[in-house]
């Protein structure tokens, strides 16, 4: 059954969420983090496409060529960069990053890993998110805010140097208490 194997993959990974957003004092977004994903818009397509090892949305990305779950998480969840992203008024592009606040940098940067160690599993290491960002920003152009980029990719840095518990107490502490 591939809706409870793709429930048991939402479970998981939100549970992780919660408790790594607990720890840096992000209590009402670790409750409410990914709650669009129990909607039937997305839940469906998690059901259809559930692999295992990857988003489902990549799937119905490939098989549709664009994805009705993404589209609707992107525009619910404010930890996406996506969710920022408005009209520019510079003429050079249409459309421009706009700076996010920082706590939804912060549960973005937590998200990440959550995500990275569900599919991970016991494969992961520290620096698999900072790599899989790092594959990815060179697209972005300035659809993520410089400074949203340059903070997401501090604390990716930051847990891949020095590992998960220094990073979260450095952002209990510096990043959240500014």
């Amino acid at each position: 059954m591939k809706i409870l194997k793709h429930l048991h993959t939402i479970n998981t990974h939100k549970l992780m969420v919660m408790k790594m957003l607990f720890k840096v004092g992000l209590y009402k977004q670790g409750l409410l983090h990914d709650m669009s994903k129990y909607t039937y818009t997305e839940l469906r397509v998690g059901a259809k496409y559930y692999q295992g090892y990857r988003s489902p949305n990549n799937a119905e990305r490939e098989a549709l060529g664009y994805s009705s779950a993404w589209l609707h998480h992107k525009g619910r969840n404010k930890h996406h960069f996506e969710y920022w992203i408005d009209y520019s008024t510079n003429k050079e592009s249409a459309f421009e990053g706009i700076r996010m606040p920082v706590r939804y940098v912060v549960e973005m940067f937590v998200d990440r890993v959550a995500a990275s160690k569900t599919y991970q599993k016991e494969n992961y290491r520290d620096d698999h998110p900072l790599f899989y960002y790092e594959q990815g920003v060179k697209k972005l152009g300035n659809m993520i805010h410089p400074d949203t980029s340059k903070l997401l990719h501090h604390l990716l840095r930051k847990l891949a140097k020095e590992g998960e518990k220094e990073t979260f107490r450095y952002i209990r502490k510096e990043i959240l208490k500014k």
